[in-house]
């Protein structure tokens, strides 16, 4: 053999050793990657079964006491130990709604304005005001809302709603009694206004990725900016939308400090809104560190594990919801 050919030999050799120790140690990482992500995942999984055990086994005395009447029952009586949790599932409800219903059409509406309306120099300053507002921790929004926000609803806001409401039937009773200042209505603003940034925020980006033909295309056909918002924008961006309105939701059913300092805590169940009421989350922190018993100890861990099966069905009707959507959508 020549000398070229033993070295050509020689190089396809080496290349090929090089070669494959290359896609051995590919092969060793792409391992190793898949084994973190999957113990990743489990990692979760299992932190999630520990949180639903630890409260099932907590839970469980009051739930073989009371049984399912534990969830229609409105007497919260420490003293004799009969506990109920219909006012704090009750409070929980109706504060979280007068949230979405206010925070969900304005941070629609805001986002509309930053990504079609909002001229270039002020859309910068509008975005990081709504990110500082998300910013803020949940006791500052509860100061605030005792200090300020209640005391000016009590002067102004609830009797303007009372006096305009009194005879009007079936609002009446949504509007009436003394006016507190605290109270589920206040509740349900502050919680408005901390998922606001959240809907907001997550509208915004989803408006930004709509393709600007689409919309060309809507105004060429002469659609007025509402039409082109109802047909074009919310058609393509819902799935988006709907996700974002799940995450102010969620944040708002599990809100503790805030709502504390301003529902009033009473655990009883009112048709009106402006009266005091209390919620799952603060119940548990108002009265955990006041848990003498085993009894009453056992019924906040399973109004905490009540607010945990409340959550995850919401967050489950969702994603029904969007992969319906998304199905419908092709």
């Amino acid at each position: 053999m020549s000398e070229v050919a033993l070295n050509d030999t020689v190089l396809r050799t080496e290349g090929g050793a090089s070669r494959a120790a290359v896609l051995k140690r590919l092969r060793v990482t792409d391992n190793l990657f898949r084994l973190l992500t999957r113990n990743a995942a489990l990692f979760v999984l299992v932190i999630l079964s520990g949180v639903i055990v630890a409260l099932v086994i907590g839970a469980l005395p009051a739930l073989q006491k009371f049984g399912i009447s534990f969830v229609f029952t409105e007497v919260w009586n420490p003293v004799t130990e009969q506990f109920g949790a219909l006012a704090p599932i009750y409070g929980t409800l109706v504060t979280s709604i007068i949230a979405m219903a206010i925070a969900v059409p304005v941070g629609i509406m805001v986002a509309f304005f930053l990504t079609e309306l909002c001229p270039k120099w002020l859309r910068r300053p509008i975005a990081i005001a709504i990110e500082l507002l998300a910013g803020i921790p949940s006791i500052i929004y509860g100061i605030w809302g005792l200090f300020v926000f209640a005391p000016f609803l009590q002067k102004y806001v609830q009797p303007f709603l009372i006096d305009t409401f009194e005879n009007v039937p079936g609002l009446s009773s949504l509007f009436e009694g003394p006016p507190y200042g605290i109270g589920m209505l206040t509740a349900g603003l502050i919680l408005a206004i901390m998922v606001l940034p959240f809907i907001t925020a997550i509208s915004r980006d989803v408006f930004d990725a709509v393709p600007p033909v689409l919309k060309e295309a809507a105004f060429g056909l002469g659609c007025t900016r509402w039409e082109v918002f109802r047909h074009v924008v919310l058609p393509y961006t819902r799935v988006g939308v709907i996700g974002g309105v799940m995450l102010g939701l969620g944040r708002a059913l599990g809100e503790t400090m805030a709502v504390t300092f301003v529902i009033g805590n009473a655990h009883k169940i009112s048709a009106s809104i402006l009266q005091p009421g209390t919620t799952i989350s603060a119940s548990i922190a108002n009265e955990f560190t006041e848990a003498v018993s085993d009894m009453y100890t056992s019924s906040l861990t399973a109004l905490g594990l009540i607010l945990f099966v409340i959550t995850f069905f919401v967050l489950a009707a969702a994603r029904y919801m969007l992969s319906r959507i998304q199905k419908r959508g092709g």
